[in-house]
């Protein structure tokens, strides 16, 4: 234990002179938010020798610590350790990589929890800087082209998505002198991009391109030393190559896209990095993630108002509905009912994403009881397409799709 508190101390004391982050992975979420907690203490030190690179430093950890726990807090104390940063700049390159750092926070923030107004304050913060080394300006095009990518993918247009993606191919290649982790993470936006494009427009150089952006990732990202990179990216294997079973039909890819999921699953564990873990097991289809399993993934995404949550709550309603009709349990469904229309009353407007996940919930259960007592459900159509409208609107487009197929089932039924 004592040999093991000494190698981490050491790890910690080597990787505060380092600008590649890609070492957090090694630890879990509290280690991340204990350590920036750390910086943040020295940092506001009147001996601290370097309060910028401290305070940058500190606002990168806690920014790691909200992309894997979800925590506002943690996303809040980023802002501030950057708002501290830009107090104690002293070059207009230091200048620029506030504002970067600003960027990133936005656009984690979207990510996070929707908005595309929060794309847009992104999008300024990088338009409005000027940088003198290589190095800033194209980290300031790497956060440019990643910003691109969630815009061209809220609108769907094939055009945007191609323009799109063909600044994250020069973000990469730009990208060549910035830490590994920069690079990674333009390799999953392209990937991510490439795959619902390639997709959704039956492109197979667009699908060529996100197989060989996902592979590089997994054979460059060890599981000893990059298990949550590596995960991200069988993930996103798995939901392109399940994508393109259901198009082709083809069980044999179902079954190797399964696996993909089940690898991704066996990184890491759900403490290690709390919503990586749950968006692997969001990622599969419905019949494939244990109702256990989905119960677990709402309870460690219970921030309001985050985007992986109101995916968590939608799913588990639904696999409710399914066991309480395949059981023939229709006291069952107006239970679940009556708790989820309480709740829609009770926090009306509060969570917009989180109402749009009971709404469709509720169509869940009412096309099951409908099924059970050959009776036809009212107004489900209007319900979804209020949700659909507002997962569109907060930048959900995962929740508004859910939507959209529970609304050519019940069309069909």
């Amino acid at each position: 234990m004592f040999e093991f508190g000494r190698d981490l101390r050491k790890l910690f004391e080597k990787a505060r002179e380092s600008d590649d982050l890609g070492w957090l992975e090694l630890i879990g979420a509290d280690l991340v938010a204990a350590e920036a907690q750390s910086l943040g203490v020295d940092a506001g030190r009147v001996s601290c020798a370097h309060p910028f690179d401290t305070w940058m430093r500190a606002s990168a950890l806690w920014r790691e610590h909200a992309r894997r726990s979800g925590h506002r807090t943690s996303l809040d104390r980023a802002a501030a350790a950057a708002s501290e940063a830009a107090r104690h700049t002293a070059t207009p390159d230091q200048t620029a990589a506030v504002a970067i750092e600003s960027g990133e926070i936005h656009l984690l923030r979207f990510d996070l929890f929707g908005g595309p107004e929060k794309l847009t304050a992104a999008v300024a913060d990088v338009q409005s800087l000027t940088a003198e080394r290589p190095a800033i300006r194209s980290a300031a095009a790497a956060l440019h082209a990643r910003l691109t990518a969630r815009r061209a993918r809220l609108t769907g247009e094939p055009s945007a998505m191609l323009d799109a993606a063909a600044l994250l191919d020069a973000a990469l290649h730009g990208a060549r002198g910035l830490p590994p982790t920069v690079g990674d993470d333009l390799r999953l936006d392209r990937a991510a991009l490439g795959l619902e494009a390639g997709v959704a427009r039956r492109d197979g150089r667009l699908l060529d391109q996100a197989g060989r952006d996902l592979r590089v990732l997994v054979e460059s990202a060890s599981p000893d030393y990059r298990p949550l990179t590596r995960a991200r990216a069988l993930a996103l294997a798995g939901a392109g190559l399940m994508a393109l079973a259901r198009l082709a039909r083809n069980e044999a890819a179902t079954a190797q896209g399964q696996a993909l999921f089940a690898a991704a699953a066996d990184q890491f564990t759900p403490d290690h990095s709390p919503l990586d873990w749950v968006a692997v097991q969001l990622a599969p289809a419905d019949a494939d993630t244990p109702l256990a399993r989905l119960i677990e993934a709402e309870a460690l995404t219970r921030e309001p108002g985050l985007i992986l949550g109101a995916l968590a709550r939608e799913r588990r309603l639904a696999a409710e509905a399914a066991l309480a009709e395949a059981m023939g349990d229709v006291e069952g469904l107006t239970g679940l009912e009556a708790i989820v229309r309480r709740g829609l009353a009770e926090a009306a407007g509060a969570q917009p994403l989180e109402w749009a996940a009971d709404q469709i919930g509720m169509v869940h259960l009412a096309l099951a009881k409908g099924r059970l007592t050959s009776t036809e459900p009212r107004a489900v159509g209007l319900m979804l397409a209020e949700a659909m409208e507002t997962a569109r609107e907060w930048g959900a487009p995962a929740l508004a799709r859910r939507a959209a197929v529970l609304q050519v089932q019940a069309a069909n039924a």
